[in-house]
């Protein structure tokens, strides 16, 4: 691994010497395409904005949302009663500044712009570190803006169909006296729905964050094995964090995936031991 931070401190190419200055002016123009490629983006969500608001922000506030006419469906199928059907979510969205819909406006898009052009921002990140690996590294790590893309774009579903309306039922629904009226900011509302949204996505990064840990020996699968306990129990504590509905199996809903995400990243880390050594054993044969 030693090998890789060397040639990625070093240069876009591997056999000129750059400096460190020509190092990052080539990181910049990677972002630089990358940004544009967001900026694209936004401007697409800016200008659908009914489509960006009525149809996604507002979905998790609307009763015929998917998530909670499949609840209903499940309730009604196995005979769980009429608490898992939702008919009515008590709060109005206000807004009570100036220029608050419009910077909400101008928020939301470039959020929805991140969030589509994140597959390219990873190419481009790609780009700039893969003239750094050796051609058995590029090998191993060919896939990996197919798989970074496809784990956040799970998360992000599974952020804005599971996490999101959970807790905007649950949170804006809460009351601790009926003299009390839910009155919703609009600023409010856009950061508990692109929080966690954005969040769920990252955290569905782990295995990829993983890999490279692995590759630079910081994360070993014995040193995740042997702390599955420690794992599964700040596992549960995010699932509390992230979904306010006290109930357990929400909860479960959300510790069940992120617990598979963490098992899939031993397996990783695993055979980026197991690689390693092997190589380790060829050089020493050699």
């Amino acid at each position: 691994m030693s090998g890789f931070l060397d040639n990625f401190r070093r240069a876009a190419d591997p056999n000129s010497d750059m400096s460190f200055v020509d190092h990052l002016e080539s990181l910049r123009w990677h972002l630089v395409r990358a940004a544009l490629v967001i900026i694209s983006f936004s401007v697409v969500a800016f200008i659908y904005k009914d489509i960006l608001f009525d149809v996604i922000i507002f979905g998790p506030k609307d009763p015929n949302f998917w998530t909670y006419r499949k609840l209903c469906e499940l309730g009604t199928k196995y005979n769980l009663g009429s608490d898992l059907c939702i008919d009515k979510i008590n709060f109005v969205i206000m807004n009570n500044t100036m220029a608050g819909q419009f910077n909400l406006h101008l928020s939301a898009s470039f959020l929805g712009g991140f969030i589509l052009g994140f597959p390219y921002l990873l190419w481009e990140l790609w780009r700039f570190i893969r003239p750094g690996l050796h051609k058995r590294e590029r090998r191993y790590a060919t896939g990996l803006i197919f798989w970074g893309s496809m784990l956040f774009m799970m998360g992000i579903l599974f952020g804005y169909f599971i996490i999101t309306p959970m807790s905007v039922n649950f949170l804006g629904s809460y009351v601790i006296s009926e003299a009390i009226i839910n009155q919703i900011t609009l600023d409010s509302y856009l950061s508990t729905v692109s929080i966690l949204t954005l969040a769920t996505g990252l955290v569905f990064e782990l295995p990829i964050i993983v890999y490279f840990l692995s590759l630079m020996g910081i994360a070993t699968p014995k040193f995740m094995r042997s702390n599955r306990r420690i794992a599964l129990f700040l596992i549960f504590l995010l699932a509390a964090f992230i979904t306010p509905s006290p109930d357990i199996p929400t909860q479960l809903l959300v510790a069940i995936p992120l617990y598979i995400l963490f098992e899939i990243s031993i397996l990783v880390s695993a055979r980026v031991a197991k690689r390693k050594k092997r190589e380790e054993e060829e050089f020493y044969s050699s």
